[in-house]
């Protein structure tokens, strides 16, 4: 006796689930109006900065302001802002920060949320709503300042990094995530003699590699946008970081030291060179987010529980 088993049939690629309604030329027509307006909203300005950065001084008397249509390209503002040396340095500082910091917090927050996330945990409660109440009570400017200068972390990057070593609401979004995890896969490598850190290295964060990726986007951004921190606790221009040094070219109207000189020994104009500045502080976080941006469609948990 032969049985034959028919195959389930695949689904097709353009084939709609059955609660979802079928689109309609009118819809599909509108929703590519709005989503390509919304890109061009994105993108014009982007183009336009970038543009006016490779503008020589003729486009830029031409244009009377933004160049929008090129017609030649000048990098005489980039050469400027690279021989000077602040621009440079400012990078580099940012770069550390972002680096340092980065690992700092993930690490710190990670191990936060996995021992919050143990209801063994001594006081699991209890540090719980400690962590939560700067959440919901936000400290205040002053004693922040008073601590940051009182521990001798004024001037140093340390004052750009330890103030936001861990951010309440990343701490709870992995919490979350971790809590989700089996319990019985936990229970299983603990019988087989893993301790918490081992749990931790080889199970949860193997299963968390989306949720992680995710928070430490969150932390580099935040780490290479930082200004405000170093307006307040950074006096060395050697120590500023790229968001100040663009702060004083925008806002202050500070031109960039040249040790150098540019080329012809004439300045690029100061316009050109606030968007090339802008550029190189965009540039870094444009170039990680796409290795980054897959794990945002992968899903909240990566992995299951074999029986």
């Amino acid at each position: 006796m032969t049985v034959t088993i028919a195959p389930t049939p695949r689904k097709r690629r353009n084939q709609r689930s059955s609660w979802e309604e079928q689109p309609t030329r009118i819809g599909s027509t509108l929703k590519g109006i709005v989503l390509t307006l919304l890109a061009l909203s994105v993108l014009f300005p982007l183009w336009v900065i970038l543009i006016t950065s490779l503008s020589s001084r003729e486009m830029l008397a031409d244009a009377g302001g933004f160049v929008v249509i090129p017609r030649g390209i000048d990098f005489s503002a980039y050469e400027t802002i690279f021989a000077g040396g602040a621009v440079t340095r400012a990078l580099w500082i940012s770069t550390m920060v972002t680096v340092i910091g980065t690992t700092v917090a993930l690490t710190v927050t990670v191990l936060a949320a996995y021992g919050l996330s143990r209801p063994q945990t001594l006081g699991n409660r209890w540090l719980l709503a400690y962590f939560l109440l700067p959440f919901l009570i936000y400290p205040p400017l002053v004693p922040k300042y008073l601590v940051v200068t009182g521990l001798g972390l004024k001037n140093t990057i340390w004052a750009l990094i330890l103030p936001s070593a861990i951010s309440v609401f990343n701490l709870v979004v992995i919490r979350g995530f971790f809590q989700s995890i089996p319990q019985e896969l936990l229970d299983s490598a603990k019988i087989d003699g893993a301790g918490e850190f081992r749990i931790l290295w080889r199970i949860v964060l193997p299963l968390s590699k989306a949720v992680v990726a995710v928070i430490g986007l969150f932390y580099a951004v935040g780490y290479w946008n930082v200004w405000f921190d170093a307006l307040l606790f950074i006096d060395r221009n050697d120590l500023y970081p790229i968001q100040r040094v663009l702060q004083s070219y925008l806002l202050a109207g500070q031109a960039p030291n040249t040790s150098g000189g540019s080329v012809g020994n004439t300045m690029p104009p100061s316009e050109a060179i606030k968007m090339a500045v802008v550029i190189l502080t965009v540039l870094p976080i444009v170039a990680v987010y796409p290795f980054i941006q897959r794990h945002f469609i992968k899903g909240v948990l990566i992995g299951a529980v074999k029986g």
